[in-house]
C-alpha cells in the first residue's frame, strides 16, 4: 500500500502516520519528494492502512499494483541517486565505468587504472572472480585480485567494482570493493541476493541472459527487501535467436525501467555486442536513450586478454568512446 500525504502535511503529520503504522506491525518506507511525501507500507491486514485516509494530513491511500514494492516508482516517485563514494549514479552525470574483464596481473590493472584515471573516468572495473562458461577458462585471481584492485583504487583515487559469485566471495568482495556486482548468471541466485541485501555497500545488478524486466526488478526487490536499497540496474544484453552479436542489447529497457522503477539504469555494451568495434556506437545510443551510466571493458592489449579480449577496447579506442559519449550527453543536458 501507498499513503500519499497532503502537500500541506508537516513533519509531525508524517511522523504521526509512520508511528501508527509501525505500532500496527507494518514496515514503513518514507519517500520525501519535491511536492509531497509518499509512505510505502508493507504488511498484512491492509484495511488498517486504508483507515488512514480519514486523517486530515493524508491525501489518499492506494494499493501498489506491481509485484515488486520497494523498487517500484509507485513506492518512490522520485529518481534514486546511488552513491558509490563520491560518485553518484542517477544524477546529472552519466557515470562511465571502465577496466579489464578480469584481473590478470598487478601490472595490467595499474596500466588500466592509470589510463582510466587520466581520462577522468571515476570507477574501475575488474573481475577477481570469473564465472566462465567453460570450466577450463581462466577463473580469476580471487582475493589476490581484490587486493590489486584495492591498491589501484588507493593510488589513483578510483572507486572499484567487482563481482561476487557466491557467499564466500561476497565476504571478500565487500571488504575490498566499493561496489558489489551481481552478474547475469547469478541474477536469480536468491540466496546470494538475500546475502547481498544484508551488506551495507551499493550493488550493481546485471540482468539475466533470459530474464524479463519484471524478473529483473523482482531480483532487485530481493536485495531491497533484505535491507539494501542502494541498487544500480545494468542491462548487458539478452539471449535471442540472433547470432551476429554475442547477445541482443535491449536499449528499450532504459525508458521502460525508468517508468517502472526509481533505480538508476546503466548499460553494458561490451557483453551485449561481443565485438570491440560495435561497443562505441551502442554506448552512444545508450546515453542518448537516457542511461545513467556505462560499463566498458578495456585492456592494455586485448589480443592477449585472458577473458573477453574480442569485446575489449584498447586504450585509444576507450578515449574515443569517452569523448564521443560526452558529446552525446551534452546534447541531452548531461555530462560524463
Amino acid at each position: 500500500m501507498i499513503v500519499v500525504m497532503s502537500k500541506f502535511a508537516t513533519e509531525s503529520d508524517v511522523k504521526a502516520v509512520t508511528d501508527r503504522l509501525v505500532a500496527d506491525g507494518f514496515q514503513v518506507h518514507v519517500s520525501t519528494g519535491v511536492e509531497r511525501t509518499v509512505i510505502g507500507v508493507i504488511g498484512e491486514e491492509t484495511e488498517r492502512v486504508v483507515r488512514l485516509s480519514s486523517m486530515q494530513a493524508v491525501d489518499q491511500v492506494m494499493p501498489v499494483r506491481r509485484p515488486y514494492k520497494l523498487v517500484s516508482r509507485e513506492f518512490h516517485p522520485d529518481n534514486s541517486v546511488v552513491r558509490v563514494g563520491n560518485v553518484q549514479f542517477g544524477g546529472e552525470r552519466v557515470v562511465v565505468i571502465a577496466g579489464p574483464c578480469a584481473v590478470e596481473s598487478r601490472e595490467q590493472v595499474m596500466q588500466a587504472a592509470d589510463f582510466v584515471h587520466g581520462l577522468g573516468i571515476p570507477v574501475l572495473r575488474g573481475g577477481a572472480y570469473k564465472p566462465r562458461t567453460s570450466p577450463y577458462s581462466f577463473q580469476g585471481m580471487g582475493v589476490e585480485g581484490l587486493k590489486i584492485l584495492a591498491e589501484a583504487r588507493d593510488r589513483y583515487g578510483l572507486m572499484v567494482v567487482t563481482e561476487a559469485v557466491d557467499r564466500e566471495s561476497l565476504h571478500h568482495v565487500q571488504e575490498w570493493a566499493d561496489l558489489i556486482q551481481i552478474g547475469a548468471r547469478n541474477m536469480q541466485n536468491f540466496e546470494l541476493l538475500k546475502a547481498v541485501g544484508q551488506v551495507r555497500k551499493p550493488v550493481l545488478l546485471k540482468r539475466g541472459l533470459s530474464a524479463t524486466v519484471d524478473e529483473w526488478l523482482m531480483a532487485a526487490e530481493y536485495i531491497a527487501a533484505h535491507g539494501n536499497t542502494d541498487i544500480i540496474l545494468c542491462e548487458r544484453g539478452i539471449r535471442t535467436y540472433e547470432t551476429k552479436t554475442r547477445n541482443t542489447l535491449d536499449l528499450s529497457v532504459v525508458p521502460v525501467v525508468k517508468q517502472l522503477s526509481h533505480l538508476p539504469v546503466i548499460i553494458d555494451p561490451s557483453h551485449s555486442t561481443g565485438q570491440w568495434n560495435w561497443v562505441t556506437p551502442m554506448a552512444r545510443a545508450a546515453v542518448a536513450a537516457g542511461a545513467d551510466g556505462l560499463i566498458i571493458e578495456a585492456h592494455p592489449n586485448p589480443a592477449e586478454a585472458l577473458s573477453d579480449g574480442p569485446q575489449s577496447l584498447n586504450f585509444p579506442h576507450l578515449a574515443e568512446l569517452f569523448e564521443s559519449v560526452d558529446r552525446i550527453a551534452q546534447v541531452i543536458g548531461r555530462s560524463v
